[in-house]
């Protein structure tokens, strides 16, 4: 593997913690109302976000050179793209909630930063787990092969609708909270008070909530769904970390490509949830690409293994990954999903 050593310097994590918190309170203050996210605001926001993450990669070429902004690049893209995959659980999640559309962006917004948080620890595990030697990138290798196994089956059988209902976080949240069976505004949690003003409303005189303990605070479905949401981000996390890790080891490369995909998921969300029908090769490109990463693992741990001297640069792992996103998207215009 290259390692491109770059290390911490001042100037380069300032700019990444502006431009990256910058980022997120524009996010914040643009999208506070709860209101749909049109086609057209998503798109614009997602191009934005887009030149954002260009902008910090001309920074990184103009001070660190080509193989840096190369690496961040092919990090950036492949993180988006294995992002898309997440995004489309998002949906079916959202849709077994009935979560209206005025109410989605404000979990997102919660579910992005949940995401940032849990990466920056498995992109320090990871990182640091690689230091061990070769055989733990091996491993990797496989957990990546085996994700894209499971992809590759899953696309070959009917999708079914699955049932939230019988997810460890839904059961978790039902543990610790008595459940509010209906959306209030965008609570996640209500108090007794609040209840008991719902409970006096003539439409909801049949609902019947857990009275056999006082509950302080109530959960919501809105709280349900960010918790599955939250955890389902966690799962992918597994699979996405090596992924990227395989591109640098370098932990600002990881980290930066990962949140700068990461930070316009919110709005990227409404534009494939829009056009969803016309992508329906994504997820066989994502498929290939983590074929590809994984195999990319392979010949980086046995090379310092072995050394075959057998490589994938940079630049080349730049190409593969854009050229089979461009392809995915080109062959989902070509061949739309039938409905």
């Amino acid at each position: 593997m290259v390692s491109t050593q770059i290390g911490f310097p001042t100037e380069t994590v300032v700019i990444f913690i502006i431009l990256a918190i910058g980022t997120i309170f524009i996010d914040l203050f643009m999208h506070r109302v709860d209101q749909p996210i049109t086609l057209k605001n998503a798109i614009f926001w997602s191009i934005s976000w887009i030149a954002v993450a260009m902008g910090f990669a001309g920074f990184l070429y103009i001070h660190h050179g080509l193989e840096v902004s190369s690496l961040f690049l092919t990090g950036y893209a492949l993180e988006k793209i294995l992002s898309i995959d997440n995004l489309f659980v998002m949906m079916a999640i959202f849709s077994w909630f009935s979560v209206p559309d005025k109410f989605r962006h404000r979990i997102l917004y919660f579910g992005i930063l949940g995401a940032i948080i849990f990466r920056a620890i498995f992109v320090s595990i990871g990182t640091g787990l690689l230091s061990l030697g070769p055989y733990v990138e091996i491993i990797f290798s496989f957990v990546v092969s085996w994700t894209a196994l499971m992809m590759l089956k899953n696309s070959a059988t009917d999708n079914q609708i699955e049932d939230y209902s019988q997810h460890i976080a839904y059961r978790l949240i039902k543990r610790f909270f008595p459940v509010w069976p209906k959306i209030r505004g965008h609570s996640f949690l209500l108090t007794q008070q609040e209840v008991n003003l719902e409970l006096v409303k003539p439409e909801n005189k049949d609902i019947a909530i857990d009275r056999t303990k006082k509950a302080i605070l109530y959960a919501t479905p809105l709280m349900l769904c960010i918790s599955v949401v939250e955890l389902s981000d966690v799962m992918f996390a597994f699979d996405s970390v090596p992924a990227i890790i395989a591109v640098s080891r370098e932990p600002l490369i990881v980290y930066s490509a990962m949140m700068f995909a990461i930070l316009g998921l919110r709005t990227l969300y409404f534009v494939l949830e829009a056009l969803k029908q016309y992508l329906s090769y994504l997820e066989k490109a994502v498929i290939i690409l983590l074929f590809f990463i994984a195999i990319k693992l392979f010949l980086n741990a046995t090379d310092e293994i072995w050394k075959h001297s057998y490589n994938i640069s940079a630049s080349t792992s730049l190409l593969v990954v854009l050229s089979v996103l461009i392809l995915g998207v080109i062959a989902s215009i070509i061949f739309p999903e039938k409905k």
